[in-house]
């Protein structure tokens, strides 16, 4: 017997119906890009101040073990608050506190995100699918649920999974901080090997020079496609600085690939693709165009600090690779450089590693996570 998502819930909450700023540091803003199935992911996440933080979260304050759910783009994600995770909620989302008398957060966690329950939330009456979820939707999703100790069974072989993507995913953020933790080092601070020792000449090493990125490298205007120019292939097709939802089977760059997103809430946004891809709704370089692909990503990542004032646009932020091209950097000597790109190159090796380790966990993670919620595995 079904019964209605609100009557296992203690609350569900839409968010405020507006945009708050990327303040920078504070508190995660999880906006729907955030919200991946099953998870929260915390890489490249906006924040907030304290002030902002406690009006954002006015109706309800969200927890360890509450839910988010993305009522657009991608509609239907549903994502748990782990333990340690103080955020607040970003446009289009939904906060979802179960009652955990009823139901165990994490099974709940799973089962919305099953493909049964995915179709039953994003069609309507007539079947057709549908971009935007309405609450009474989310509060009226019927939930067919197991006893407590079959719900705790299935939640613990799927957060196997989920605790080694979540391991993982630390660490690729622990290595991704690294990088840019000696970039500062090295061409903020100027704490690079053998500083001590060096030559100063107006205020730089010997050697070294202040120029602006178009000297180095120029960044280009992606290709718009859209969905019905596609064709069936594995390249990724980049749109707003994220992976859209399809694909393509021939790519416009060489890996690695630096990406930074042009327009919409992601203006800015700053990513290095490690494979080839079709750069869509994007500006971007390639490593057919440098040999310093890491330096010049980290030079945009840290120093664009995604290029909040050069936005343009009030109601549709924008930023163009012309000005992209005029960011200013430092640029060492020869030997300082390939020193450089290299253990650069070594860091985002091993990321890359990691990577794969999460996509293969992910993917026996879902195949697994239909078959336990219809029953067709039994959870022992």
């Amino acid at each position: 017997m079904s019964t209605p998502l609100n009557k296992l819930c203690e609350l569900i909450v839409d968010c405020p119906h507006s945009t708050a700023p990327d303040e920078g540091e504070g508190y995660p803003l999880i906006r729907t890009p955030n919200i991946g199935p099953g998870y929260l992911d915390l890489t490249d996440v906006h924040r907030v101040s304290k002030e902002t933080y406690d009006i954002r979260n006015a109706r309800a304050v969200p927890q360890p073990m509450d839910l988010i759910l993305a009522r657009e783009a991608p509609a239907g994600n549903v994502g748990i608050i782990r333990e340690g995770q103080w955020v607040c909620l970003g446009q289009r989302t939904v906060l979802i506190r179960p009652d955990q008398k009823k139901v165990d957060p994490w099974f709940l966690n799973y089962y919305l995100n099953a493909p049964r329950q995915r179709h039953r939330l994003l069609s309507n009456a007539n079947g057709a699918t549908v971009s935007h979820v309405n609450m009474p939707t989310i509060r009226n999703l019927p939930v067919d649920m197991p006893s407590m100790e079959a719900q705790r069974r299935i939640a613990s072989i799927l957060m196997a999974y989920d605790n080694l993507i979540e391991n993982n995913r630390k660490q690729i953020a622990l290595l991704e901080e690294a990088a840019q933790r000696l970039y500062k080092e090295w061409f903020v601070d100027l704490r690079f090997p053998g500083y001590e020792n060096a030559e100063y000449i107006s205020g730089l090493p010997k050697g070294w020079q202040r120029t602006k990125l178009i000297e180095l490298v120029e960044f280009r205007r992606g290709k718009v496609i859209t969905a019905k120019q596609t064709r069936d292939g594995d390249i990724p097709v980049i749109a707003g600085g994220l992976a859209a939802a399809y694909r393509h089977d021939t790519a416009n760059t060489k890996a690695p690939v630096i990406t930074v997103s042009g327009s919409g809430a992601n203006a800015g946004y700053t990513a290095l693709h490690e494979s080839d891809i079709w750069a869509s709704d994007c500006s971007y370089v390639d490593s057919s165009m440098t040999s310093s692909i890491y330096f010049i990503y980290l030079s945009v990542k840290v120093l664009g600090r995604g290029f909040k004032h050069l936005q343009r646009g009030s109601a549709q932020p924008h930023v163009y690779p012309s000005q992209i091209n005029e960011l200013e950097v430092i640029v060492p000597t020869d030997e300082c450089l390939n020193t450089f790109e290299s253990i650069a190159q070594q860091i985002y090796h091993n990321m890359r590693l990691l990577k794969q380790k999460v996509f293969y966990a992910d993917e026996a993670r879902n195949r697994l996570l239909p078959k336990l919620m219809s029953g067709e595995i039994e959870a022992l």
